[in-house]
């Protein structure tokens, strides 16, 4: 038997596919942070800085200060008497006018940037935040000890931040010397004590209780907010394209809890442009721009941007700001003209007619005068007098040139006498007496009493 073997029965073909690779994902583009354009943070402390200087060097240098015991006014380098209080009036409106026309132009740049109490609230709140981070850092108590710990060291420097604060202050108004002295014998009896000692007292409450809640009070910030309009400088939130991703890290940076998205116009926003940082800061990151900026109004420009001419991108926008600057102008004028006009040393001579006149034995007639200069500079000053308009008069017993030291009021009697042929006519004579002090001269026009009889 021949038995034939059958061939393998074979399977269908099957395609084996190879698994398909998943298509490579393009890659992820990340943000390129991009660098702020400006930091207003910086700019303020820099500002802050120097206004602490100016705020110290005014009063110790006499640059600025009134001296109420000698009733002074001194105002860089012209010592203004008070009986010279129409020159210290306009001085002090001056003053008061440029800060109204600052919040015209420039709205609450005042508050932000120049303000003590701004300035040293900022700066106490700084100060109690670093010392309770250096506390947490370097001493391993207990939270409430430590927290206790730091308390004390801020209430401390505080105190003595407000000794050296109050001297300053009252410094502008007495001699610091003088202050030094009561501050070191503990004077609190005399005006000058006192009025150290309660502002000592009245600062060390602002630093630990008031700070910035006294700016939602201040009567400057809702005359500023009388003030502004739609030309002027406020920080404002724009984002018409809903960039905004919620981080509220402008809230929780501004000093006075408010969100700048609700409002540019709320009374507790100081427009420091903390907030402007802050946005600016996060969104960098992600390579877009801030949504707060500085713009001229609700609908105007972002400040330094644009191309309008120099005198509009620093505020000059409309004609009342036009205005408003020929009338500072106009009061810097009067006051360069009123303190540049006056005299330091100022010289009054007036007859005393008690007794019209006088004879002598001799038949010498004398008239007696009443001098009084007042040296209103720091230096000694000579004053020379002269007469003029009598022929054969002179000064008796008196020498024309009087010697006045600074700060220093000299009042003095002197007699002109007329010898008994000096060829002047009976009853009055008028004549001018001029003084001399330096390079100023002046006169005045006085009279001699001559007697109508003939015994002369």
């Amino acid at each position: 038997m021949i038995i034939t073997e059958k061939p393998a029965e074979t399977s269908p073909s099957v395609a084996i596919l190879a698994p398909e690779r998943p298509k490579p994902k393009p890659p992820s583009q990340k943000p390129v942070p991009i660098e702020p354009e400006y930091h207003y943070h910086r700019q303020r402390k820099l500002i802050h800085a120097i206004c602490v200087v100016i705020f110290f060097t005014l009063p110790l240098s006499s640059l600025m200060r009134f001296d109420i015991p000698r009733q002074r006014f001194y105002f860089f380098g012209s010592e203004l008497w008070i009986s010279e209080f129409a020159i210290i009036f306009f001085s002090l409106m001056f003053c008061m006018f440029v800060i109204a026309a600052m919040a015209m132009f420039w709205g609450r740049v005042y508050c932000s940037y120049l303000c003590p109490q701004m300035i040293f609230s900022e700066a106490s709140i700084a100060l109690e935040d670093k010392i309770a981070r250096m506390v947490n850092k370097r001493i391993s108590w207990s939270p409430g000890k430590k927290k206790l710990l730091g308390k004390a060291i801020f209430y401390v420097l505080a105190a003595l931040a407000s000794v050296v604060l109050a001297f300053v202050f009252i410094s502008y108004f007495v001699e610091p010397r003088d202050l030094f002295h009561r501050l070191m014998s503990l004077d609190i009896q005399t005006a000058g004590g006192f009025a150290g000692a309660t502002v000592t007292s009245l600062t060390l409450l602002d630093f630990l209780f008031v700070r910035l809640r006294f700016c939602t009070v201040c009567p400057y910030g809702y005359l500023e907010g009388m003030l502004t309009d739609s030309n002027t400088l406020i920080v404002h939130y724009r984002d018409p394209d809903q960039q905004c991703i919620e981080c509220a890290k402008c809230v929780r940076v501004c000093q006075m809890g408010i969100d700048i998205r609700k409002s540019p116009y709320q009374i507790e926003c100081t427009h420091c442009g903390e907030c402007i940082d802050a946005c600016s800061d996060v969104l960098a990151r992600l390579g877009k721009p801030g949504l707060i900026h500085y713009t001229w109004g609700e609908k105007g420009e972002k400040f330094r941007t644009g191309r309008r001419p120099w005198h509009q991108r620093i505020g000059f926008r409309d004609a009342k700001r036009g205005v408003v600057l020929l009338i500072v102008l106009f009061y810097a004028t009067g006051l360069y003209v009123a303190i540049s006009m006056r005299r330091e040393v100022l010289v009054e001579i007036a007859p005393m007619r008690d007794t019209l006149y006088r004879r002598d034995s001799q038949g010498a007639v004398y008239n007696r005068f009443h001098l009084k200069a007042a040296n209103r500079s720091s230096r000694q000053q000579t004053v020379v007098l002269a007469i003029d308009g009598l022929t054969g008069v002179k000064f008796a017993s008196f020498e024309n040139a009087v010697v006045v030291t600074g700060g220093q009021t000299l009042e003095r009697e002197f007699e002109i006498a007329a010898p008994p042929l000096a060829p002047l006519q009976p009853g009055v004579n008028h004549f001018r007496l001029l003084s001399r002090v330096g390079n100023e001269s002046s006169s005045s026009e006085q009279t001699f009493i001559m007697p109508y009889d003939s015994s002369r």
